[in-house]
């Protein structure tokens, strides 16, 4: 028994004498990008999976043009978020959710990109509850997800809409409490059976009840109201204005360049 507890007692010290694993480094937070005035450009690095994955062929002679495209804007307090995606020519490589927290002065990517996807819609029920909403848009417009916060947009998580491939888009999206929503799909033409379709949530986004199949555009029983913020490209600056309505006037909150870095094959291993 007395040899026992000396064994005990001497593994016991040679773990306190064993040097704790070193933890995982913390990922990197993202970039603070300024607004000056000029629009700004959010940066973006095409990687070479990335030209794969696309299908496209890009050069240094002849490099592939790359695109910001903002599509819905939001704001509660002094929080502003704004969804959109990037795109080349011909297809979309990542979804893309902008957020600040100090009016339009100073932007962070509020969750990680989403390749093949876009993210179309915005909405915030009250300062903590919001939701971003899109879809998969490679090969053809599927599975459409949502994006959810309930702290105010520091922290998000993607939920599916449907366990199986869906074929659609979501056309209009709208919480009318942080428990209840309502959505529409247009699923395209050549759908089989109705070509639009309602769904219902009564927890706040987690899961939907189809509602309504229909061959015509369905209206969501109540409407969204009409918002104070807005997205607005504009051709001179080649950018897309962030703006908030005072009275019967917009005023700029930010501004994002159109244009980003073109994609073209990484330089060649001097080895």
């Amino acid at each position: 028994m007395r040899f026992a507890l000396l064994f005990l007692a001497a593994l016991a010290a040679s773990a306190q004498d064993t040097p704790p694993a070193n933890p995982a480094p913390a990922p990197e937070p993202p970039p603070v990008l300024e607004y000056h005035g000029k629009p700004i450009v959010l940066p973006f690095r095409c990687t070479e999976d990335d030209i794969r994955w696309a299908g496209m062929t890009c050069s240094d002679e002849e490099p592939c043009a790359m695109f910001l495209e903002l599509t819905a804007a939001e704001g509660v307090g002094t929080k502003l978020f704004v969804t959109g995606n990037i795109h080349a020519t011909s297809v979309t490589l990542y979804s893309v959710l902008l957020g600040s927290d100090d009016g339009g002065l100073t932007w962070r990517e509020a969750v990680e990109r989403v390749r093949g996807a876009g993210l179309d819609h915005i909405q915030f029920a009250d300062p903590e509850t919001g939701w971003a909403g899109g879809q998969m848009l490679a090969p053809l417009p599927q599975d459409p997800f949502l994006f959810l916060t309930t702290d105010g947009g520091k922290t998000w998580r993607q939920r599916p809409l449907f366990s199986e491939t869906h074929y659609g888009t979501i056309q209009q999206l709208y919480f009318t409490a942080k428990t209840s929503g309502s959505l529409t799909i247009d699923r395209g033409p050549g759908s089989e059976g109705g070509r639009y379709e309602l769904y219902e949530s009564p927890d706040g986004g987690d899961s939907w009840l189809i509602k309504e199949e229909n061959t015509k555009p369905i209206k969501l029983k109540r409407p969204p109201p009409v918002s104070d913020w807005r997205v607005r490209p504009d051709g001179p600056t080649q950018s897309f204005q962030i703006e908030h309505r005072q009275g019967e006037r917009w005023t700029t909150s930010a501004a994002f360049a159109v244009k980003l870095a073109a994609c073209k094959p990484p330089p060649e291993d001097p080895k």
